[in-house]
């Protein structure tokens, strides 16, 4: 048996009734239109981010927060001063520590390679 077509037997709305359907059907379209805008907004906001984002060097070894480029060694001077007798060096991490006397003077110097400088510069004497 066929089936009657639904839509012959609905009823027309209302006046009062079309003219809130029509602003909710409005509403959706504008809700949906501000949606696809937020979300093309997001997508090209990523994209720009992405295309920004500079070739990060190869890196060999990391220490820390210190890195050594993998194409070439690092090279650096540690501007110790004149007269400066070198007793005893040690390595800790991208950090350098110099011992030794200026002038009969026990002194510490520490030269930091990540920064390319010294970074501390102490006299060593008897506690009072």
């Amino acid at each position: 048996m066929p089936q009657p077509d639904i839509e012959d037997k609905e009823q027309p709305l209302d006046p009062a009734m079309e003219r809130i359907r029509q602003k909710m059907v409005r509403l959706q379209l504008i809700s949906g239109g501000i949606l696809v805008v937020c979300f093309m907004a997001v997508i090209a906001a990523i994209v720009y981010k992405i295309s920004l984002r500079p070739e990060a060097p190869a890196i060999a070894a990391t220490s820390g927060g210190f890195a050594v480029p993998a194409d070439q060694p690092l090279a650096a001077t540690a501007a110790l001063p004149p007269g400066f007798d070198i007793q005893q060096v040690s390595l800790s991490g991208s950090q350098v520590l110099f011992y030794g006397a200026l002038n009969g003077t026990p002194k510490v110097y520490i030269f930091d390679l990540s920064v390319g400088r010294v970074i501390a510069d102490v006299t060593v004497g008897q506690g009072r």
